[in-house]
């Protein structure tokens, strides 16, 4: 039995520069965290050897490779020549919440099936795999901001170049700064899920033919730059950060938001929250915020409606957590 562990993330600023409509034309960037709610993938040989069980959402028993019918799962078993056996999935929040699930999943079953076949490849060899099979084999319209904030762990500044290339570096924090933030940062359930691939088709659809909604997505970018150089000063300034992002994001295309998500958001506002915004595509999952000090029991209680989620770092990454 090997089982890999894998971390959700959270995307503070420059979400959706890591679309390849916008990054290979302008460059992209995002200032994202690592949190410390995963993703739990299972393997083991199955005692049938010639087919597969696998537990995830539903359960499948197919007897062949080609018969799989999870498309990330027939694709990575098929690239590795994984046959013969059982695997199960299980994740601390639903999939479709805006915490990217789906790169968990996929970057968590990469190290999972090196591990399986006695092999190691590093978090950020790993994270490009996981884009090669989503964007490149499976076609998926989305970005590449979540595999790596999933691989990596911690707090990352994570750059996309016009070349498809990809670079990563820790932001440094101090441990109370740390503290600080996570105690100021809470999430709070609206429920739903959602695909985020029709939004994020939209999306770069918006910016390709909107010189608004692309002069938008460069000023996201160039707020992600600008809170990497001075959260190492001053945590706080997340709060407003967010809010702008927020304001920028909204207005990028139909979807995105709706009334329920707005009217939260203005409570969470006029509770004290010195920013938010939601996490993801848009549409459904988690509301973000930062409520500092005595906002934060403030803010909680103006939304009573929704479950309200800590936020903690994990600093690891994708790993191994038990293999025997």
């Amino acid at each position: 039995m090997i089982i890999s562990r894998t971390p959700l993330r959270v995307s503070f600023c420059g979400g959706g520069s890591d679309l390849p409509a916008f990054y290979r034309e302008h460059g992209g960037a995002v200032l994202s965290m690592s949190l410390a709610r995963y993703v739990y993938l299972s393997m083991h040989e199955y005692f049938q050897s010639d087919g597969y069980i696998l537990k995830y959402s539903r359960v499948e028993t197919p007897k062949t490779l080609g018969e799989i019918e999870h498309r990330i799962l027939r694709q990575v078993f098929e690239d590795y020549g994984i046959r013969g056996v059982d695997f199960n999935s299980s994740a601390d929040v639903p999939a479709g919440t805006g915490l990217g699930s789906s790169s968990a999943f996929t970057v968590g079953l990469l190290n999972l099936c090196n591990a399986y076949q006695g092999r190691y490849e590093g978090r950020t060899t790993l994270a490009a795999k996981a884009c090669e099979i989503e964007l490149g084999k499976l076609g998926e319209p989305i970005g590449k901001q979540d595999q790596y904030g999933c691989a990596l762990g911690g707090l990352n500044f994570i750059e996309f170049h016009p070349d498809d290339s990809v670079t990563c570096e820790s932001v440094p924090i101090t441990q109370a700064m740390r503290e600080r933030l996570e105690a100021g940062l809470v999430m709070f359930y609206l429920g739903g899920t959602r695909s985020a691939s029709e939004v994020l088709r939209k999306q770069s659809e918006q910016v390709k033919n909107s010189k608004r909604a692309l002069g938008s997505m460069q000023a996201m970018v160039r707020q992600a730059r600008s809170l990497r150089a001075e959260i190492m000063s001053d945590v706080d300034l997340i709060g407003p950060y967010l809010h702008e992002a927020w304001q920028r994001k909204r207005s990028l295309a139909d979807g995105i938001t709706n009334p329920r998500i707005d009217e939260a958001y203005e409570r969470a506002m006029a509770a004290g929250a010195t920013g938010g915004k939601l996490l993801g595509a848009g549409d459904a999952g988690f509301l973000l915020v930062y409520a500092p000090d005595e906002a934060r029991a403030q803010v909680c209680a103006a939304l009573p409606d929704c479950k309200a989620y800590d936020v903690r770092f994990d600093s690891i990454g994708t790993t191994i957590i038990y293999s025997d």
